[in-house]
């Protein structure tokens, strides 16, 4: 009965102090979802992208309507063309299509590429803000990935208050 007595005393105690180290323990969570939807930084990124590539997006949206066109075209007017005339068309438009999606393809490495490039110079200042907020507010752990984070432990509105008021770059 005592065994039992003291082992109690001692898990209460243990409970005890790991709770009363727990409270000294400063653990933030930041949305990073969230800071590039929102921040001032991403949203500038994803106009200044839109700007860049929206020439080139139009042109293949052009040409893809063409291609239709024709191919609709070719598909009424197939029956009453000649062996050769019809099998040239089709080359044609075979030729065309493969154009268009190398072209295609080519746009959307370039647009990939340039997203990562403006994604990692927002997330470069995020960092940097997280960084100064974990400095100043003496945290001891800031995460950035989480299943569930309370409303109490989540700084992810100091972030963004703080990038969306930080100079550029």
């Amino acid at each position: 009965m005592k065994s039992v007595l003291k082992t109690l005393m001692v898990a209460g105690l243990l409970v005890a102090a790991a709770t009363a180290s727990a409270q000294d323990f400063k653990i933030g969570y930041v949305n990073l979802d969230r800071v590039l939807r929102d921040a001032t930084p991403a949203k500038a990124a994803q106009a200044k992208l839109e700007i860049e590539f929206s020439r080139r997006e139009k042109e293949l949206t052009d040409t893809a309507q063409r291609i239709k066109s024709a191919s609709d075209k070719f598909e009424k007017d197939a029956p009453t063309l000649v062996e050769g005339e019809r099998s040239r068309r089709q080359r044609d438009l075979v030729e065309q299509d493969r154009e268009f999606q190398r072209k295609r393809r080519e746009f959307q490495e370039d647009l990939n590429q340039r997203k990562n490039e403006e994604l990692a110079s927002v997330l470069d200042r995020a960092n940097r803000v997280v960084k100064q907020i974990f400095d100043q507010e003496k945290y001891d752990l800031i995460v950035q990935e989480a299943v569930f984070a309370s409303p109490r432990v989540d700084i992810t509105d100091k972030v963004l208050k703080s990038l969306n008021t930080a100079p550029g770059k």
